[in-house]
């Protein structure tokens, strides 16, 4: 099953009343230009295609325009998102289902050419294991994440403030990793993310930096590339998100774009929609190793190949252990290293062990030493 991310408040679904002509935008839409004239001039084509796992209406929109070289923004393709959901009688725009076929014809664009459907992902060093096997009940990672205890949660009413997130991007427009004209897209973009999957916004920054420097969609070490740094081979990143025979073509797509790889490879990884609250350590991990997520002890040795950057060592030393406590650790230690400014809000405490009372120990109590290489 795959999930729509929620419209964004300033994009209502379009009624029926929106729709003219053979599915294109009504004049009093205000949309013109180059968009309008594709739209008008482009014959409707036979366009059915069969929604894959990871798939959203809104991705198969901007995949349409990917496919044509045709720009196309956000509030765009939510709107023709709805107008598709609307011609195909889907009630709730929200939500696809895997293999269901849904006509694309409205948007007047040659057919989509989809690649064979991703396999599963790599999900451990020396073992694979299908995304099904990863979602099952019995021993699950979402089982063991639902009955971990969370050092937070989502809280509605009051205004939330992003620091890490605001500085990261900031800092993303000043080495031009991304234009800023479009840093409100892309902080609007990685919002809905966090609300899909509930994690923290500014936990997936804290991510960026250590994968890619902050929100670099050219970061690559040769074998990983983007944000999240998509890797090569059999059943893993790339190829879990449609690039297994060409994973550097990740390079040649925006910051924006590539955040549509990512929801689609955290569905991959086995995210769950409106789920329990990930922590920083189980979405980090859900990047690095998503098999490790099972050991949620937090000084247990986590079966993660390495070495990795040194922060995520314990006591930054690469040939020790990596474990969630010096995840967190590293993580938090490169932000801040990286950050300075941003503001330090009171840490959450350290997840303790299954079966145990919170534990006294910070976020806080790392080393205090400042980086001097990435990874």
């Amino acid at each position: 099953m795959s999930a729509l991310l929620p419209p964004l408040p300033s994009l209502p679904a379009l009624s029926t009343s929106a729709l003219s002509g053979g599915g294109a935008l009504s004049p009093a839409s205000g949309r013109s230009g180059a968009f309008g004239q594709l739209l008008a001039d482009v014959s409707p084509r036979a366009a059915v295609v069969q929604a894959q796992e990871g798939d959203t209406l809104i991705g198969l929109v901007k995949a349409h325009y990917r496919q044509n070289q045709q720009p196309i923004s956000e509030q765009q393709a939510m709107r023709l998102a709805h107008q598709v959901a609307a011609r195909n009688q889907i009630d709730n725009p929200d939500l696809i289902l895997t293999g269901q076929k849904i006509d694309f014809s409205s948007l007047r664009m040659p057919a989509l050419a989809r690649s064979e459907a991703p396999g599963p992902l790599e999900l451990a060093p020396h073992k694979s294991q299908s995304v099904g096997q990863l979602a099952a009940p019995a021993a699950s990672t979402a089982t063991a994440l639902a009955s971990r205890p969370t050092p937070w949660a989502n809280s509605q009413g009051a205004e939330v403030q992003h620091a890490v997130l605001d500085k990261t991007l900031e800092r993303a427009v000043a080495k031009g990793f991304v234009p800023a004209h479009e840093a409100a897209a892309v902080k609007e973009r990685i919002l809905a993310l966090a609300d899909r999957y509930n994690f923290q916004p500014d936990d997936f920054a804290r991510l960026s930096l250590m994968e890619s420097g902050g929100m670099n969609p050219q970061a690559s070490n040769g074998n990983c590339h983007g944000i999240i740094q998509f890797c090569d081979g059999p059943n893993r990143g790339a190829a879990s998100v449609g690039f297994k025979d060409n994973p550097r073509a990740i390079l040649g797509m925006g910051l924006l774009q590539q955040l549509d790889l990512v929801d689609r490879y955290f569905s991959q990884a086995g995210l769950r929609v409106k789920g329990p609250p990930i922590g920083l350590d189980d979405l980090y991990l859900t990047v690095l190793t998503p098999a490790a997520r099972q050991e949620t002890r937090p000084d247990a040795p986590l079966p993660i190949a390495g070495p990795q950057a040194r922060y995520l060592h314990v006591g930054q030393d690469t040939r020790g252990p990596i474990t969630r406590n010096s995840i967190l650790a590293g993580l938090h230690n490169l932000t801040n290293a990286l950050l300075p400014q941003t503001p330090r809000a009171t840490a959450p405490p350290v997840l303790g062990a299954l079966g145990k009372g919170a534990m006294t120990r910070l976020y806080d109590e790392v080393a205090n030493s400042l980086p001097t290489t990435l990874r």
